[in-house]
């Protein structure tokens, strides 16, 4: 099977949400015929919905995977469950949530699955660590992230780890 580049968001605000995030990377490089190819810095952002809620911290990983989008999909909410996720609240605070951005040039509608993310054109803390992985990419439909990132409301974003997002060497 050929390899697709796909991006993941990742969010947490709590039970040390960069640690949550640490773990959920380590864990997205071991997936079967996936290889991490980029990690974003980890940004501290305002949640979105509820405000009565701690900060998120945020980041985007770059991968090449063999897995379908639904495979995919399965395995980050297989994660979020190892990581004690609970919906219990739209919007609400997570431990850990993982979202399929983009899934090569693919634009998918189906029941369980959305790409390009609903709300990519909404979201600085997603928007922003895609530009630092790829500050030319491009969504499906031609827009480029840059224009969005323009456009996008603010979020408060704040950079953590500016030296996280060293390129890891395929393999």
């Amino acid at each position: 099977m050929t390899a697709t580049d796909a991006f993941v968001g990742l969010g947490s605000n709590m039970a040390d949400p960069s640690a949550q995030l640490a773990g959920a990377v380590a864990r997205l490089a071991a997936l079967p015929g996936t290889t991490l190819l980029a990690q974003s810095p980890f940004y501290r952002s305002k949640p979105v919905g509820p405000q009565d809620q701690p900060d998120f911290v945020n980041g985007v990983v770059w991968l090449s995977t063999e897995l379908t989008a639904l495979e995919l999909l399965d395995q980050l909410q297989a994660i979020e469950q190892a990581h004690g996720r609970e919906r219990t609240q739209h919007w609400g605070p997570r431990t850990l949530d993982l979202d399929l951005l983009l899934y090569g040039d693919e634009t998918i509608s189906e029941e369980r699955l959305t790409v390009p993310h609903a709300e990519l054109a909404n979201r600085d803390f997603v928007l922003q660590p895609l530009l630092d992985l790829d500050p030319h990419r491009r969504l499906p439909d031609g827009r480029s992230l840059a224009h969005l990132r323009q456009h996008c409301p603010d979020n408060s974003l704040q950079k953590l780890n500016p030296v996280a997002r060293t390129p890891f060497p395929p393999g």
